[in-house]
C-alpha cells in the first residue's frame, strides 16, 4: 500500500540454487550487477521476498540478492518443513553468494524475522560484511517468546486468552500439531487462533474472525511460522546477544517503531547498546510497520556509504 503501484523492478537474473535436501531455493538479482551487493532476508518465518522493496534503494549502485527462504514463496516444494532450520537458512545464503560468485564485502538487509538471520549470518561470517541495514528488530530470545505468549496480555489480554482457549502447556507446539495434520480443519482452527498474533498485535481495535477458507501461500507460511516458533527458532536463548562482540563493530543502521507490539521496543533498544558502532533511528508510530516507517527506511538508506 506505500510502494509506487506503477513501477516494479525486473529481476535482471533469477533461478534456483542447486537442491539441497529436497529444497529448491528461488533466488532473483536487481539493480546494477556490478554494483555493491546488498543481501535481503525477508521476514516470517513464512515470508517471502518482494520486488517492490527495491523501489527505495537506488539501483544503480546496488547489487540487490534476495531469496525465498525454504518452503516459502517461490521456492519448492512449497510448505515443506522437513530439512527446514534456522541453520539451513544460513546455509542457504551462503550457498547463494558463493553460486553468484560474490566474494567481496557485502551489505546485510533485513527486518524483522529477517533481521534475525541477518544478524546470525553477520555472526557467522563478520568478516564478509561491510554494513548492515535492520529494521523491526527480533532477537527471538526467550524474552520474544514470552512476549508474544504471556506478556502481551498487560495489553491484550483477551487475545491471550483467546489462544488459550484450547492449548496445554506449550501453545506453540500445540498449535504447530494442529497445522501440520492432515485435517483441513484443526488446520484452520490453528490459523485462526495462532496466526492472529501480529494482525491483534498491529492493531488498536482488533477483530477476531475465522477465515473460512487458505490459499496454498497462506497455508505454507502459517505451517512454516509455527514450526519455527514451536521450535524456539532453532536458537539458545539470546544466541544473538551473547556473539553480538563476534560484530558489535560493524557499522548498522537499526529502524524501529517505538510502539511495535509485535517485536516490542526493547529488542532494538538492546541491540544498539551492544553495538556501539550502531545508529538507532526511532519511529514515532505504532505497530510492526506503517508509513513512517517506509519513510524512515527510506531515508535510511541514504545514510549508507
Amino acid at each position: 500500500m506505500f510502494w509506487d503501484s506503477w513501477f516494479l523492478p525486473k529481476p535482471f537474473n533469477s533461478g534456483y540454487l542447486p537442491e539441497v535436501n529436497g529444497h529448491l531455493v528461488y533466488y532473483a538479482e536487481y539493480g546494477n550487477p556490478q554494483g555493491k551487493p546488498m543481501l535481503m532476508f525477508h521476514g516470517g518465518p513464512g515470508g517471502e521476498c518482494k520486488a517492490a522493496w527495491t523501489r527505495i534503494i537506488d539501483l544503480q549502485k546496488y547489487r540487490v540478492v534476495m531469496f525465498d527462504q525454504r518452503g516459502c514463496g517461490q521456492s519448492l516444494p512449497l510448505g515443506k518443513i522437513e530439512n527446514n532450520t534456522t541453520a539451513d537458512l544460513l546455509d542457504d545464503a551462503s550457498r547463494l553468494l558463493e553460486y553468484l560468485k560474490i566474494n567481496q564485502k557485502i551489505i546485510l538487509r533485513g527486518g524483522s524475522w529477517g533481521s534475525t538471520l541477518a544478524l546470525l549470518w553477520a555472526e557467522r561470517h563478520p568478516e564478509r560484511v561491510e554494513q548492515m541495514f535492520l529494521s523491526q528488530i527480533f532477537l527471538a530470545n526467550d524474552e520474544s517468546l514470552r512476549w508474544e505468549m504471556e506478556d502481551s496480555a498487560y495489553i491484550y489480554p483477551e487475545f491471550v486468552v483467546y489462544l488459550n482457549h484450547a492449548s496445554q502447556d506449550n501453545i506453540p507446539s500445540y498449535y504447530n500439531q494442529l497445522m501440520q495434520s492432515d485435517d483441513l480443519a484443526k488446520q484452520l482452527d490453528a490459523y485462526n487462533h495462532s496466526y492472529w498474533y501480529e494482525r491483534v498485535c498491529s492493531s488498536m481495535a482488533p477483530q477476531f474472525g475465522s477465515t473460512k477458507e487458505l490459499n496454498p501461500n497462506q497455508m505454507a507460511s502459517a505451517r512454516i511460522y509455527m514450526h519455527y516458533a514451536a521450535h524456539k527458532f532453532f536458537l539458545k536463548s539470546d544466541t544473538i546477544l551473547d556473539n553480538i562482540n563476534k560484530i558489535k563493530d560493524i557499522p548498522s543502521i537499526i529502524i524501529h517503531n517505538r510502539l511495535d507490539l509485535v517485536c516490542p521496543f526493547k529488542g532494538a533498544y538492546d541491540l544498539h547498546k551492544a553495538m556501539p558502532n550502531s545508529k538507532l533511528i526511532i519511529v514515532p508510530e505504532f505497530g510492526h510497520s506503517g508509513k513512517l516507517m517506509h519513510k524512515a527506511i527510506k531515508k535510511g538508506f541514504k545514510l549508507l556509504s
